[in-house]
């Protein structure tokens, strides 16, 4: 997984929960906190930092990661490897995510192992995608799409389905609910 992923949820962590909490956090997970954007490290330790400041704050891991997802989405958008990426909502920008975006990624990075949307049908006001990935976080994309509509200002209807018990196979249910 890229160090941004990291560098960015630490800097959401220290923000919104202050450097002692930070701390405490990757002391309870073992870890030493060093991570640098652009560096490749296991996502399981992401995951490890996570759980750790579920246990610390009593919120879920699952609230944690989509609270990430929303909160790290204008971070990421500023990041992306694709000058003038252009698209007009939502739904149109979470198409260009995986028609375009990833593809850069995995060409700049080539041990890149972004996640595969797949899209089963849309309207222009309704998009059902399936989310693959091995790293099993739906959440904290879950919040990425939060964050995409609040980024384009729309409303945005989630329902979340996962499709097995290990869930790196989730289904996202999406409808746009006016503006």
């Amino acid at each position: 997984m890229k160090g941004i992923i990291f560098t960015e949820f630490i800097s959401i962590v220290e923000q919104n929960f202050g450097l002692d909490i930070s701390q405490q956090m990757f002391d309870d997970a073992n870890d030493s906190g060093i991570y640098t954007a652009v560096g490749s490290y296991d996502h399981r330790q992401l995951i490890k930092l996570i759980i750790s400041l579920s246990n610390i704050t009593g919120i879920s891991p699952s609230q944690l990661q989509q609270t990430y997802g929303r909160l790290v989405f204008p971070s990421l958008l500023k990041a992306l490897p694709i000058p003038n990426i252009e698209a007009d909502d939502t739904l149109s920008f979470i198409r260009k995510v995986e028609q375009h975006i990833h593809l850069e990624v995995k060409k700049l990075y080539p041990d890149a192992t972004p996640p595969k949307f797949i899209f089963n049908n849309q309207t222009q006001s309704t998009m059902t995608m399936d989310y693959h990935s091995s790293r099993c976080m739906g959440h904290v994309c879950m919040g990425l799409l939060e964050g995409c509509a609040h980024y384009f200002n729309q409303s945005l209807t989630i329902i979340m389905q996962p499709m097995n018990d290990s869930q790196n196979h989730v289904r996202f249910s999406l409808t746009l609910t006016g503006n």
